[in-house]
């Protein structure tokens, strides 16, 4: 995490963390969590707002590590090719 940019989590994140009290959620215990709602569900704002918040590493180890059936089609596409990684397989059947 970059360190300067430990804080809060904006309003304007907080749509792509809807089933959450965002008040609740910690920027480093519910890493994952945050990274991967806002990547899926967040807007131009709160996904530039992810990547001043967290390193490439961090966002990249979400994607590899989220299985597929996670993730809206659309939006894993796209992050994986943004990112240049892939999501982990659900089954040796994918």
């Amino acid at each position: 995490m970059k360190t300067q940019d430990i804080g809060h989590i904006p309003d304007f994140v907080a749509h792509a963390l809807w089933s959450y009290d965002i008040k609740k959620l910690d920027l480093r215990i519910h890493k994952n969590l945050i990274i991967k709602a806002v990547l899926d569900h967040g807007t131009k704002e709160a996904t530039d707002w992810l990547r001043r918040t967290y390193t490439a590493d961090e966002i990249k180890d979400v994607l590899r590590n989220t299985p597929q059936s996670a993730w809206g089609k659309k939006s894993l596409n796209f992050w994986s090719l943004v990112f240049q990684v892939g999501p982990k397989k659900d089954s040796r059947f994918n």
